[in-house]
């Protein structure tokens, strides 16, 4: 999993489950605000944000863009590539998952003023974004459609017992 030892467990999500889990955080955010303009997080964030764009039929979209992590190297020292104007009010942010909450805070900083969704929280990030939908142990690797291809997947007995 990633070859990270702190992950114990694997969720995977399929292009039909991210599709469904966007489009319930589209309802949610529905009944909060009006929103001139969404902000996705890229790379992560910008499939929610598609699917959020239309649901809520929002025609302005921009991105920040955040290298958090590389995974040759295994640093975790965050590179902002790209901001946005302004302090984000009456932006909706959006990005597909918050974990331990630093890339979050970098973005907060940037735009302190956004409403800030994620489709999935981890319980050390989740007070970082105003409106999530599902929560996830924060000993999960999420398994994102982008990041997988078809193959055998032991079964959880399996993984258990070796």
């Amino acid at each position: 999993m990633a070859g990270n030892d702190k992950y114990k467990k694997t969720y995977p999500i399929s292009w039909e489950q991210l599709h469904r889990d966007s489009k319930a955080l589209a309802w949610r955010l529905l009944s909060t605000d009006y929103y001139k303009g969404i902000i996705a997080i890229t790379r992560g964030g910008m499939v929610p944000a598609a699917i959020i764009a239309r649901e809520l039929d929002i025609h302005l979209v921009d991105t920040i863009c955040i290298s958090s992590y590389d995974w040759k190297d295994k640093k975790g020292d965050a590179e902002i590539l790209k901001g946005v104007d302004g302090d984000g009010q009456g932006w909706l942010l959006v990005d597909d998952l918050v974990d331990t909450g630093r890339t979050a805070q970098i973005v907060r900083r940037l735009v302190p003023k956004a409403h800030f969704a994620t489709v999935y929280a981890k319980p050390a990030g989740r007070t970082q974004v105003d409106t999530f939908i599902t929560e996830v142990s924060q000993d999960t690797w999420i398994l994102f459609p982008w990041d997988a291809e078809s193959q055998f997947a032991v079964p959880i007995a399996g993984r258990e017992r070796g």
